[in-house]
């Protein structure tokens, strides 16, 4: 069997809850991806237009610097990439945690949690920073989701 890693940003816990539940579903290990600077109460403002989180994805470019890195990535064949979906699409950092890496030949599978949206234009916004690799369709879950139902979606990847 391939070696699994979930990684996931989490700004508020909820998605590192899923992330958590995701992993021991799956028998994976489990990585936080966190900001260098973490982003504050402010920071994470969507209404403000000058806040933190706002001008990073107002920006394409955007790359919020990462604390910690995971230094046996090359173990690993398929990665499952967990954040809250912000305007749409994946936080910029999970752009920054691809790129930081060779995912030549892995699997990448985006997973999320929201307030109210879907995926958007995630995939679309996440396929250059993964290069190399196979990004598989992503799926939004409820912060509340089911070691079960977590485990019947991932059966039904065929991996």
């Amino acid at each position: 069997m391939s070696r699994i890693l979930v990684a996931y940003f989490s700004a508020s816990g909820t998605t590192a809850k899923l992330a958590e539940t995701l992993a021991e579903a799956i028998g994976a290990d489990v990585f936080a991806i966190e900001p260098k600077t973490p982003y504050t109460k402010a920071d994470l403002d969507w209404t403000n237009k000058k806040s933190r989180s706002t001008l990073e994805m107002n920006d394409p470019a955007s790359r919020p610097a990462i604390r910690n890195v995971r230094d046996n990535m090359s173990d690993y064949d398929t990665v499952f990439v967990g954040f809250p979906v912000w305007w749409y699409v994946a936080p910029t950092i999970i752009n920054t945690f691809l790129e930081s890496y060779d995912m030549s030949g892995k699997t990448i599978i985006p997973f999320a949690t929201s307030g109210g949206s879907g995926m958007g234009k995630t995939n679309e916004k996440l396929l250059p920073s993964c290069k190399g690799a196979k990004l598989m369709e992503g799926k939004v879950f409820k912060s509340s989701a089911s070691a079960s139902e977590l485990s019947k979606w991932v059966d039904g990847l065929n991996l």
